[in-house]
C-alpha cells in the first residue's frame, strides 16, 4: 500500500533501504548519483552549483563561484551579523543560537541578503544600461510588503556610510572579473563603477558585488540571497567560538552609547512617591 504522505522534489530522489524505509540507499540531485558519483569525482562548489542551477557547472562558473565563497567567506567583525553571532559566543549560548543570530541581522537590507536580491532585481529591470541603473538606484523600488520590508534608505548595493572604494572590495571585483565571461554583469559593472559611485555619493559595497556575481552564474534573487546567508556564516562561527573563548570581560560593551529615555529600573524620586518634605 502506498502511503499518501509523500514529499515531492523535483531535483532530489532517494531509493530507500530495503530493510530500513527511513535510510536512503541511493541519493540523486538532478539525476547524479550523490555517493557513487558526485561524492568521489566532484568538488563541493560542482555540487553546491548542481544543487541550485539544476545542471553540472562549467569549470569556469565553478572557479566563480569558489572565489566568490572565500570573499564572502568572512565579512569580519565591523559586519553586524558577525558581531551578532559574537554577541551570542560570548555570552556562551549554544552553536545554533549564535548562527541563527548571524541569520537573523544578516538578512537585512543593510549589506544583508535582501541587499543582495534587490540587486539582481535591479540587473533583472536594468540589465546592462547605464542610465536606467542609475535612474534606478536614485529611486529605490518599495516593497508592497511594508510590514516584512521598510523603504529602502540607500541605493542597493552601494555603502552610504562610505566615501572611498575599500581594498577588499575592489581586489574581490577585480579577481571576479577575470573568472567571470567576458561581456557578463560582473565586467560591465567594473567598467561602470565609478559613474555610478559618483551619482549615487557613495561607493559600491560587497553586495552589491555579489549581486552582480550572482547574476553571472546564472541565479535567480531569492538563490543568491539563500546562497550569501550561506557563505558569510563560516566566519561569524568563528568569531562566534573565539569569543566564547575570550570571555565576556574583554568584549565591549558600549554603556556610553546607550541611552534609556523611560528606564524601568529608576528609583523614583520622593515627591513622586508620594512622600512629605
Amino acid at each position: 500500500m502506498t502511503s499518501k504522505y509523500v514529499y515531492h522534489s523535483n531535483f532530489w530522489l532517494e531509493e530507500p533501504e530495503p530493510d530500513n524505509p527511513f535510510a536512503a540507499k541511493a541519493c540523486y540531485c538532478h539525476g547524479y548519483d550523490v555517493y557513487g558519483q558526485v561524492l568521489p569525482q566532484g568538488s563541493w562548489f560542482e555540487y553546491l552549483l548542481l544543487m541550485f542551477l539544476g545542471e553540472r557547472p562549467t569549470p569556469a562558473q565553478t572557479a566563480l563561484m569558489e572565489k566568490l565563497a572565500m570573499s564572502l567567506a568572512n565579512p569580519g567583525p565591523r559586519e553586524a551579523s558577525v558581531r551578532a553571532a559574537m554577541n551570542g559566543g560570548v555570552a556562551g549560548t549554544n552553536p545554533g543560537s549564535a548562527l541563527m543570530a548571524a541569520l537573523a541581522v544578516g538578512s537585512g537590507q543593510y549589506g544583508g541578503a535582501r541587499e543582495v536580491a534587490l540587486v539582481m532585481e535591479l540587473w533583472q529591470r536594468c540589465g546592462q544600461e547605464l542610465d536606467t541603473w542609475i535612474q534606478q538606484l536614485q529611486a529605490p523600488p518599495e516593497d508592497e510588503r511594508a510590514d516584512i520590508w521598510p523603504a529602502m534608505e540607500h541605493a542597493p548595493g552601494f555603502d552610504p556610510n562610505g566615501d572611498q572604494f575599500p581594498t577588499p572590495e575592489h581586489s574581490t571585483l577585480e579577481l571576479l572579473c577575470e573568472l567571470a565571461p567576458k561581456q557578463g554583469n560582473l565586467a560591465w559593472l567594473r567598467r561602470n563603477r565609478r559613474p555610478l559611485e559618483e551619482r549615487v555619493g557613495y561607493p559600491l559595497a560587497m553586495a552589491g558585488i555579489a549581486g552582480a556575481a550572482f547574476t553571472d552564474l546564472g541565479l535567480n534573487p531569492e538563490q543568491g540571497s539563500m546562497l550569501y546567508l550561506i557563505l558569510r556564516l563560516p566566519g561569524a562561527a568563528v568569531h562566534a567560538l573565539e569569543q566564547q573563548g575570550m570571555g565576556w570581560k574583554n568584549f565591549p560593551f558600549y554603556a556610553d552609547a546607550i541611552e534609556l529615555t523611560d528606564d524601568p529600573g529608576a528609583i523614583p524620586s520622593e515627591s513622586e512617591n508620594g512622600a512629605s518634605s
